[in-house]
């Protein structure tokens, strides 16, 4: 029953009960005083009743009214002032950082429950955004860690080759040229960890720069092939490029980001890798989807479980945490190569079989011009 109801019953009980027990004290008593006068019995209400019992009468009258707003006053605070003492209750709960303190909106009703309703609604957000902090935290503190660990590694490289160097083990000019190929691409490690950084920050606030111009899908893909495969070569790893796409065909991207999405994957590919170097291979095939370009990045690494397969676009996630973390690696490389790809317009999505490979395929729509005759149509 709505609190507003329950006033107005006390209320009208409160108002109405003494005018009828005196109306009816009147009636009762004044029809009895008129069956003795005219019997001529008695002429006053003295007469007919002794002044002690109405004393008690008065009395007894007081004392119903009393008991009645006990009643009235206990049903009001069992319907309304106990409800509202536990919601004081839950909400100070809340306010100390305790989201576990539940309330039962099927236990009251009327506008309580509505009150109810709205801190059960309000304890179930703030527990949720409470639980989202933590695991944001945990992961911040997770990510600090793998970066940390992933620019140790270089930097130890480093500072060991220029010892070599300083010490004179470099003695001949192959040996100088290994150890300052080898520094320069420890450098571009730690460059690449400290960019994916950068775009990471970037990503929820969808903050990510991007320049969009007309590429050549051949000429772009051409340089972008050409400029992996002297890593990959000096890794000892196999690449071949197919590209099946019109030489005139052109899309809308950035570059730098489109380029990122490339080096992402085969960064990642290169990571896992399970076989010998003369026998690891990377695929890169470009294909015409009609109105859009396919691009598919296959490896012949140790693939991914099918359980894990819907999760590695998520953040953070690795599906073996040990074999992960010795291989070193942010865990949000493919999360930034998902949102690239979606903000160009595309979608990307991974098939994999375990002991065989992986293959990432990435979807962005072809760009093409309007026609003169096209916009006097539309015209």
């Amino acid at each position: 029953m709505k609190f507003k109801t329950r006033l107005y019953i006390t209320f009208a009980s409160i108002a109405a009960l003494p005018i009828m027990l005196f109306t009816l004290c009147f009636i009762v008593v004044g029809k009895v005083m008129i069956r003795l006068r005219q019997t001529g019995g008695v002429d006053t209400v003295s007469d007919l009743v002794p002044k002690s019992i109405l004393v008690s009468l008065w009395i007894s009258f007081f004392i119903i009214l009393f008991i009645i707003a006990c009643l009235l006053t206990r049903w009001i605070g069992k319907g309304v002032f106990s409800p509202i003492n536990d919601l004081g209750f839950g909400l100070k709960q809340v306010a100390d950082g305790n989201f576990d303190y539940a309330l039962d909106p099927e236990s009251v009703k009327g506008e309580v429950k509505e009150l109810y309703k709205s801190y059960e609604e309000m304890r179930l957000r703030l527990k949720e955004s409470a639980g989202e902090k933590i695991e944001s935290e945990d992961n911040n503190r997770e990510l600090i860690t793998n970066i940390s660990h992933d620019l140790k590694t270089p930097i130890t490289a480093i500072k060991g080759y220029v010892e070599g160097i300083m010490d004179g083990v470099a003695d001949s000019p192959e040996k100088m040229e290994k150890y300052i190929k080898t520094i320069y691409n420890k450098a571009n490690d730690m460059d690449r960890l400290i960019n994916e950084l950068t775009i990471y920050s970037k990503i929820d606030t969808n903050r990510i720069p991007y320049t969009f111009l007309r590429l050549n899908v051949a000429d772009y893909f051409n340089d972008c092939v050409e400029e992996v495969g002297v890593e990959l070569e000096s890794k000892g790893i196999e690449l071949n490029y197919t590209n099946l796409v019109d030489s005139q065909t052109r899309i809308i991207a950035d570059p730098e980001q489109l380029k990122r999405v490339i080096n992402n994957i085969i960064s990642n590919s290169v990571k896992y890798m399970d076989k010998e170097k003369e026998k690891s291979i990377i695929d890169i095939r470009i294909l015409d989807e009609a109105d859009a370009i396919k691009v598919e990045i296959e490896d012949n690494g140790r693939g991914i479980a099918a359980k894990d397969l819907p999760n590695i676009f998520d953040r953070f996630y690795r599906s073996d945490s040990s074999r992960n973390s010795s291989k070193g690696g942010s865990g949000i490389g493919l999360s930034i190569v998902k949102k690239i790809v979606e903000d160009h317009g595309g979608y990307i999505y991974a098939t994999s079989k375990e002991g065989e490979g992986t293959c990432m395929h990435f979807i962005i729509r072809k760009y093409e011009e309007i026609k003169d005759d096209e916009q006097n149509i539309d015209n």
